[in-house]
């Protein structure tokens, strides 16, 4: 079937025509400019974490504008290359032209979902924390699948991840992991994966052959700035060491490293294991504990932002996405309906399409409450 790259062209430049108006390049391109004068300011440096937050900013509203303006350059290529293939009658040229075409399409959706990312916490890089469920050692064994589903979709993107902590289940699997995924707009996107997820499957681990339903929770919080106010009063920290362990319960470590920290007077419970010394699973429990009370906070103060990260059960009724082996595949989000049978290809992190999808809903959702 041939393309209609007319129509096609012509779709791209309504796509980022709204892309524009939503992003304002004129107050984009003013921000810049207020931002490069004060990073131009003598002292600046004076204070650091004023300094960080304007250069974070800055880089940040750069690249939005390259990003938008390369696109706009793309789409006008593209047309010169399909009318040189055209005048010519060039295959090579106008299947090169396809292949450029679809590779627009993707960058300009993806394009257009982050537009819709407009929360005060969708820029920050994200921290996620997978917690097995109602399943025993399947439960265990699902988390773990979806830990890595998670990691690889960030691979395949690009993006730097880091395990803070890994907690292993005694047969199999994964009682709860806690990683980073350290890229603007990583808790925006990611955000809308939080919740509870189903796995149904045959066993693997039934010498009967059973079905087995099993369920996972993932809680998604946006990763502490220095520029953020939370201050926890040290008498209101519990702090416990232990010996690091590996799978199967084996010690990793000789030495007491990991900490298990616990906010007092919320029970909130964040334990590191990861870094090399006590004072650096410290540290990061301690960033880690101000991101989750920072979404509390802003929970207790503002009822609309109670989507950030919410009290998930892992159990059954409250599913938000059931990942189906047998008797049939099937991955569904039964909040938008999206569907795919490609169920190997989503446990290996192809999940862009849940991620764009959950993202419209959600602004969708935002938008009903307003």
């Amino acid at each position: 079937m041939a393309v209609d790259f007319a129509q096609e062209i012509k779709d791209l430049r309504t796509t980022m025509e709204s892309v524009r108006q939503v992003t304002d390049l004129g107050a984009l391109r003013s921000q810049i400019r207020e931002l490069e004068e004060q990073s131009g300011a003598p002292d600046l440096w004076d204070d650091p974490e004023h300094a960080q937050q304007v250069t974070s900013r800055l880089s940040r509203a750069n690249s939005e504008l390259e990003r938008i303006e390369g696109m706009d350059s793309r789409v006008e290529d593209l047309e010169v290359l399909v009318e040189m293939a055209q005048e010519e009658s060039d295959a090579d040229t106008l299947a090169e032209a396809q292949r450029e075409l679809e590779s627009l399409t993707k960058a300009v959706k993806e394009l257009e979902v982050r537009t819709l990312l407009a929360g005060e916490y969708d820029e920050r890089a994200a921290v996620v924390t997978i917690r097995a469920g109602a399943g025993g050692v399947d439960a265990a064994d699902f988390a773990e699948m979806l830990m890595r589903m998670y990691l690889r979709w960030a691979e395949r993107h690009g993006y730097p991840t880091k395990v803070m902590d890994t907690s292993y289940a005694e047969e199999a699997g994964l009682k709860s992991a806690t990683f980073e995924i350290d890229v603007p707009y990583a808790y925006g996107n990611l955000s809308v994966e939080a919740g509870t997820h189903r796995l149904v499957r045959i066993s693997p681990f039934d010498n009967q052959g059973r079905r087995q339903t099993s369920f996972a929770a993932v809680e998604v919080v946006p990763l502490i700035e220095q520029t953020d106010s939370i201050d926890i009063p040290e008498n209101e920290l519990k702090i416990d060491v232990f010996r690091s362990s590996g799978p199967g319960g084996q010690s990793v470590n000789t030495t007491d490293s990991a900490v298990r920290m616990t906010h007092l007077p919320t029970g909130t419970v964040v334990s590191m294991q990861n870094e090399k010394s006590q004072i650096q699973n410290r540290a990061a429990a301690l960033r880690v504990m101000q991101s989750r009370l920072l979404v509390l906070q802003r929970q207790l103060e503002a009822a609309e932002k109670k989507e950030l990260a919410g009290d998930i059960k892992a159990s059954w009724g409250d599913q938000m996405r059931s990942y189906v082996l047998h008797p049939y595949q099937m991955v569904k989000d039964l909040r938008t309906e999206y569907e795919v049978g490609k169920t190997d290809a989503v446990l290996d992190g192809d999940i862009d399409g849940f991620i764009e999808a959950g993202v419209r809903w959600k602004r969708g959702q935002e938008r009903q409450d307003s």
